[in-house]
């Protein structure tokens, strides 16, 4: 009990932050992009229900695109992205991004290699002009292991609450493990760069990783003057990407 009730603290103190920041946002035209990525179970959906909660929905949106039309199959592939990216004051967030076509679409047959390639290719050019344009732009990866996803994958068809979150695209979380690896490590090796790192976030433990993903927002997005007492994000639950990472355990493989 003594833990939940400090886990609630902590998550509150940081919620009082997040407001603070938004006030400052919006009273310096401030614009930023956090874009989420991970497994399927990863966290994502509570991670960021937790850092909106007490925000204003005027200058805060979550977005979440559904399967591309053919329409969206037909045009550049970065178009239907465009129109969501934030303006002055307007904090956003992408549940899953651009970044679907470095991961589900591969591993799945969605898109070609050709297409594939090209992606990794370009995507850092995107970030980099986003960058340019003034948008803070954070990229989290939420990691987590093998049996911590299948169990959170059954815990969704035995909750009715979690019903909306099955997918057919489940199962195959579990049956290619291996290749969406192959293809994360493609990813962070192919669009971690200085001006649009990734960042590293280990899920197992949804209450550390939620804090550590809004320490991290905090610092990286906050002026120093809104920042001063938030702790620095335990390393060992967020970490920013490194070739090494693949290899020595802080990845699930």
């Amino acid at each position: 009990m003594g833990k939940a009730k400090d886990y609630q603290r902590a998550l509150r103190e940081l919620q009082i932050g997040l407001v603070r920041y938004q006030q400052w946002a919006s009273g310096e035209g401030a614009k930023a992009l956090v874009i989420f990525e991970g497994r399927d179970g990863a966290g994502k959906d509570g991670t960021i229900a937790r850092i909106v909660r007490h925000l204003t929905p005027r200058r805060t949106r979550v977005v979440a695109l559904p399967k591309p039309s053919d329409r969206d199959r037909s045009e550049w592939y970065f178009q239907r992205y465009v129109p969501h990216l934030p303006a002055a004051g307007e904090l956003v967030l992408f549940n899953r991004s651009w970044y679907n076509r470095a991961g589900v679409e591969p591993v799945m047959g969605f898109c070609t290699p050709g297409e594939h390639a090209e992606f990794l290719r370009d995507v850092p050019g995107l970030e980099r002009m986003l960058k340019e344009a003034g948008i803070g732009l954070v990229k989290l990866w939420l990691d987590i292991s093998r049996g911590e996803q299948a169990r959170r994958l059954l815990a969704r068809r035995s909750d009715p609450v979690k019903a909306l979150k099955i997918s057919d695209l489940d199962a195959a979380a579990q049956e290619k493990w291996k290749a969406y690896s192959r293809r994360r490590d493609e990813m962070l090796l192919a669009s971690h760069t200085a001006v649009s790192p990734w960042t590293i976030v280990r899920a197992d433990d949804k209450r550390a990783a939620r804090l550590a993903v809004i320490r991290h927002l905090l610092r990286t997005l906050a002026p120093a003057e809104l920042t001063g007492d938030v702790a620095a994000p335990d390393p060992a639950v967020l970490f920013e990407f490194c070739k090494a990472a693949l290899k020595d355990g802080r990845l699930a493989r």
